[in-house]
């Protein structure tokens, strides 16, 4: 496969758009009118957001019960029979 990077760039360097002229202008409005949606966006997200507390505080509310811990065991079982309590048994 040939192919001559440097004619390439010659070629888009050499077609002017007409467009090209009037884009910053463009691109400079479009910014100032996401600006002002961005200040609408901000607030529709900090409404979301305390909804979405009040309706997690809602939910779960004082009925919640408290958290219990289970004994701990390696193997889940009483270790009664564990080779160290069978070593200790006969002192």
């Amino acid at each position: 496969m040939d192919f001559d990077f440097d004619a390439a760039l010659r070629r888009v360097t050499d077609d002017d758009h007409p467009g090209l002229g009037a884009i910053d202008a463009a691109v400079f409005n479009r910014v100032r009118a996401n600006r002002t949606s961005t200040r609408t966006g901000i607030s529709a997200a900090a409404l979301a957001a305390v909804g979405a507390i009040v309706l997690g505080t809602m939910t779960a509310g004082s009925a919640a019960s408290p958290a219990s811990a289970a004994p701990i065991d390696a193997f889940g079982a009483a270790g009664a029979l564990a080779p160290s309590t069978l070593l200790l048994a006969d002192r």
